[in-house]
């Protein structure tokens, strides 16, 4: 007598929709909060970085660090310097170093553009945030000019300014 072994199975289930928000460009790898803070931020800018592998899966686990990093033109060249990426733990002997001078990518005509604004006294090149963009790491640059101590209280006045105006139009709602 024969059985029947058709079984009922479920109908194919996505696999994990929802990946890693870093990976999947949700959220950002690394923020550098002090460059607002300390610089006027004007200019902004994608490119692309070159990477080891250790240093992508670091990047992925939120290893990276852009607090001290900042950018150079260098034989019509674009390198980030000082960005903190930390070693991947299970890369043993193919790890790298953390603190060494990466490639970024970009448009030659946006490298020239670049060159000439950084001729200008007092302006410089500052990583802002590095994220994930179709699989593949991105850093965002700004064009930056240095605060001085008092343009940094008077940034902080006006953004608890804004905050109480806020909290004020809020409870008036409330009411």
């Amino acid at each position: 007598m024969a059985r029947n072994t058709a079984q009922q199975t479920q109908p194919n289930k996505p696999k994990n929709v929802r990946r890693d928000p870093v990976a999947s460009g949700e959220r950002d790898a690394a923020q550098n909060r002090s460059a607002s803070h300390n610089y006027f931020l004007s200019d902004k800018f994608e490119a692309g970085i070159v990477l080891h592998g250790t240093e992508v899966k670091s990047v992925r686990d939120g290893l990276a660090n852009l607090k001290d990093a900042y950018g150079l033109v260098k034989d019509s060249e674009l390198f980030l310097l000082n960005a903190h990426i930390g070693p991947y733990a299970p890369g043993a002997q193919f790890n790298h170093q953390p603190l060494r001078t990466r490639k970024l990518l970009a448009k030659k005509a946006e490298i020239l553009k670049l060159t000439g604004k950084l001729q200008q006294k007092g302006l410089t090149l500052v990583a802002t945030r590095m994220y994930f963009k179709n699989g593949k790491v991105k850093v965002e640059m700004a064009l930056a000019k240095g605060k001085q101590l008092w343009d940094k209280r008077e940034t902080e006045r006006r953004r608890t300014a804004d905050k109480e105006a806020r909290d004020a139009i809020a409870r008036s709602r409330k009411t």
